[in-house]
C-alpha cells in the first residue's frame, strides 16, 4: 500500500513538472527595428477586398481547401426559421405575470421550461446548505 502511495507521488510530480516545462513562457529573440514605436506595426492592415466581393460574398464562410466563399443570395432563398433566431423571447418573470391560459403554445413551452430549471436550481441550493 505504501509503495503504491510512493509511485502516485512521483507520478503526480512528474506530471506537475512536465506541465511547469510546457506552459514556459518564452520570449522572442528578434531585436527591434530601429525607431519604430511599435503602435504602427501593430495596428491591423486595410482589407484588399473591393467593397462590390464584401457585398456579395459571404467572406470567410468557405472552410474547403479549394472553392470560394459561398455568394450571398436574395433573402426569399433562405428558410423561413433562420429570420426568428435573433428575436428577443419572453425572460421567465414576465411570463410569470401573464396570464397562462392565453399563452400562445411557444411561449407556454419556454415558461415550463425555465420554471422547471428555476426549481431545480432552488432545490438543488436547498439540498446543498443542508
Amino acid at each position: 500500500m505504501a509503495m503504491n502511495h510512493v509511485r502516485l507521488v512521483s507520478r503526480n510530480l512528474i506530471t506537475k513538472e512536465a506541465i511547469g516545462v510546457s506552459f514556459q513562457r518564452t520570449f522572442a529573440t528578434g531585436k527591434a527595428k530601429k525607431g519604430s514605436k511599435g503602435g504602427a506595426a501593430d495596428a491591423p492592415k486595410a482589407s484588399s477586398l473591393s467593397k462590390e466581393v464584401k457585398a456579395s460574398t459571404v467572406v470567410g464562410a468557405n472552410i474547403l481547401k479549394e472553392g470560394a466563399d459561398p455568394k450571398i443570395q436574395p433573402d426569399s432563398e433562405y428558410p423561413d426559421w433562420l429570420w426568428h433566431l435573433l428575436d428577443k423571447r419572453s425572460a421567465l418573470s414576465e411570463l410569470r405575470r401573464k396570464d397562462i391560459n392565453k399563452l400562445p403554445y411557444e411561449d407556454l413551452k419556454r415558461f415550463v421550461k425555465l420554471d422547471n430549471r428555476a426549481r431545480i436550481k432552488e432545490n438543488n441550493s436547498l439540498k446543498s446548505k443542508n
